[in-house]
């Protein structure tokens, strides 16, 4: 992937969390999508393959999508103030906008 591609999902990723549509870690992350609130799931690019899989199962089970950003867990620590692994994104236009750059790049 591309430094130019990388840095349009972190643009994206900044806009989304300071908007106030995101949800942070993991826990949070599932709680919020059984009360029908999450409208895409991100993994950073370094998400252990446990939490991926968890994470993965949540997804299917709620019909939501699962998106893996070149993004790692510290950079998204920089971006938000929380080093984390999995993000909600509650908003569906930032949803769209997520899964269009991650088919752009094969994801």
């Amino acid at each position: 992937m591309s430094s130019e591609q990388i840095r349009k999902i972190s643009n994206l990723l900044t806009i989304c969390i300071k908007a106030g549509k995101t949800v942070k870690g993991f826990d949070s992350v599932c709680t919020a999508m059984k009360e029908n609130k999450i409208v895409c799931v991100l993994t950073a690019s370094d998400t252990s393959a446990k939490t991926l899989k968890e994470t993965a199962f949540m997804c299917d089970k709620y019909s939501i999508r699962l998106v893996n950003i070149p993004v790692t867990k510290e950079e998204i620590g920089r971006l938000c103030g929380k080093q984390t692994a999995v993000i909600g994104v509650c908003d569906s236009g930032f949803a769209g906008k997520f899964a269009q750059l991650a088919e752009e790049n094969g994801n």
